[in-house]
C-alpha cells in the first residue's frame, strides 16, 4: 500500500470513528443515551393544556370553585363600606359561599378607582376604596368572587357619547326611570365593557357576570322613532328582530373569546321568560344562543316578575315553589338540547314586591326563600344566587333545604 493510500485509509477511519461518537459542545460532557431517551419521553408526555397555562393571566389569589355556587348580590357601597363585614359573616357562617359584587354598576360607573392613567378613571367612584383588602378577605374566607358588569344599560357612557346610544329628536333617549342605554350594535361598546371585565379578572375575580346584555325593554315599539347605527349589521338581510338577536349573541361570544386567557368563567344574566319563547323580539335575547356561549347562565326567575297566568299560576309571587318548579322544567329541556350546556345558576327572590299588592306589604321571608331553593334542588339545579337590591337578606334560611 502506497503512502497516499495509507493516508486516505487513515482519514476514512477517523471520519468513521467520529460519526460513532455523541456530538458535544466545548466544556460539556457527552450525554448518556439513556438520559437522552428519557428527556425525549418527557417532551412527548407534556399536556398541551398545561403548557398553554403559562400564557394565562394569574392574579395571585387562590380560589377554589365550590361544590355548588350559592351566592348573594353585593353593591359597591356594601362591598366598600361597613356592611361588608356582616355580609362576609353571613356567607361564612351559612351554606352560602359566593358573592356577586358590582364592578360596573347600573348607571355605568366603576365602583373603585383603577390604576393611575386608566382610560376609565373618569367613570370611577370610590365605593370600594381598598379592592386588594376586599379580595384578601374573600380569599381568606374562601368566598367565591364574581364580578357583575352592567353592559348596555349605561347612562354615563350614553351621555358622554350619544353616538353610541339611541337618540330621539336629537337627545339621548331615557326610559321612564330616567335610564339610558348604549347600542349593542356598536362594537366600540363591546370593547369598552370587555376591557373593564379584564380589569376585574386582574383584580382576582374568578367569574365575570354580564348583566343587561340586551336592548331596552319594549324596543320593538320604539325602533322606528330612534336614531341609531346598526354598525356591521346594517347591510344584513335579516329583519331588525333577528339583527338584535345576532348583536346580543355575538357580543357574548366575543366577550368569552377575549377573556379566555384570564382564567375566568363567563356568565350572563337573562330574563327568565326568554327560556320559554324562541326569542325575546324587542330586547334581542335568545336563551339558547346565549347559553351556547357562556360557562354559566343565570335566569332571573323572581316569582314577582311573572305575569298573571304564566305557567297557569294566578299570582306567581304567592306560589314561589310552583313557579320555580314549572320554570325549571322548561329550562332543563332547553339546556338539555344543547351539545355543551352551561351551568344553570338562577337568580332567586329575597325581597318583597309591594307593587303587586296596591302598596301593601307582603312579607317575603324564610319560607318563601326556602321554597324557591327546594324547588331548584328537586329539579336537579344545584346552584343559585339571591337578589336583594339593598343587600338585606332573610335570616335563618336553610340554604341546603331538601338536600
Amino acid at each position: 500500500m502506497g503512502k497516499r493510500q495509507r493516508m486516505i485509509c487513515t482519514y476514512m477511519m477517523i471520519l468513521l470513528f467520529s460519526m460513532l461518537l455523541p456530538i458535544t459542545s466545548y466544556g460539556e460532557e457527552a450525554e448518556p443515551a439513556s438520559e437522552h431517551e428519557e428527556r425525549q419521553t418527557n417532551i412527548k408526555l407534556l399536556d398541551a393544556e398545561q403548557s398553554m397555562k403559562r400564557f394565562t393571566f394569574d392574579s395571585g389569589y387562590d380560589f377554589e370553585y365550590p361544590d355548588a355556587v350559592r351566592g348573594i348580590y353585593v353593591t359597591g357601597n356594601s362591598a366598600g363600606g361597613s356592611r361588608f363585614e356582616s355580609l362576609v359573616d353571613l356567607v361564612d357562617t351559612t351554606a352560602l359561599n359566593a358573592m356577586v359584587i358590582d364592578i360596573k354598576e347600573d348607571h355605568g360607573n366603576l365602583t373603585f378607582k383603577p390604576e393611575e392613567g386608566s382610560p376609565f378613571a373618569d367613570i370611577a367612584m370610590n365605593y370600594i376604596s381598598d379592592p386588594e383588602s376586599m379580595m384578601k378577605t374573600l380569599e381568606e374566607k374562601q368566598i367565591y368572587p364574581i364580578a357583575r358588569i352592567v353592559v348596555f344599560k349605561d347612562s354615563v357612557l350614553a351621555k358622554e357619547r350619544p353616538d353610541l346610544s339611541f337618540t330621539e329628536n336629537g337627545k339621548v333617549w331615557v326610559n321612564n326611570r330616567g335610564e339610558a342605554f348604549v347600542n349593542p350594535f356598536e362594537k366600540e361598546v363591546w370593547e369598552y365593557n370587555v376591557e373593564i371585565a379584564k380589569i376585574a379578572a386582574k383584580m382576582g375575580f374568578k367569574e365575570i357576570q354580564f348583566d343587561y346584555v340586551r336592548f331596552p325593554e319594549g324596543f320593538e315599539t320604539k325602533d322606528e322613532q330612534f336614531q341609531y347605527s346598526q354598525g356591521d349589521y346594517a347591510d344584513s338581510e335579516l329583519s331588525n328582530i333577528k339583527k338584535r338577536v345576532e348583536a346580543v349573541s355575538d357580543f357574548v361570544a366575543y366577550a368569552r373569546e377575549e377573556l379566555k386567557n384570564y382564567d375566568v368563567d363567563v356568565s350572563v344574566d337573562i330574563f327568565g321568560y326568554a327560556a320559554t319563547i324562541e326569542e325575546a323580539p324587542g330586547i334581542g335575547q335568545n336563551f339558547s344562543r346565549i347559553a351556547e356561549n357562556v360557562d354559566v347562565i343565570s335566569s332571573m326567575i323572581y316569582p314577582s316578575h311573572w305575569t298573571t297566568g304564566y305557567f297557569g299560576l294566578e299570582n306567581p309571587d304567592e306560589e314561589p315553589y310552583r313557579l320555580v318548579k314549572e320554570y325549571s322544567k322548561v329550562e332543563n329541556e332547553v339546556l338539555g338540547a344543547l351539545e355543551t350546556p352551561p351551568v344553570s345558576r338562577p337568580w332567586l327572590q329575597d325581597f318583597e314586591a309591594p307593587w303587586l299588592y296596591s302598596g301593601a306589604t307582603k312579607q317575603y321571608s324564610k319560607a318563601e326563600v326556602e321554597d324557591q331553593i327546594k324547588a331548584l334542588y328537586e329539579s336537579g339545579i344545584d346552584e343559585f344566587l339571591l337578589w336583594n337590591a339593598g343587600n338585606t337578606y332573610t335570616e335563618n334560611v336553610d340554604y341546603l333545604i331538601g338536600k
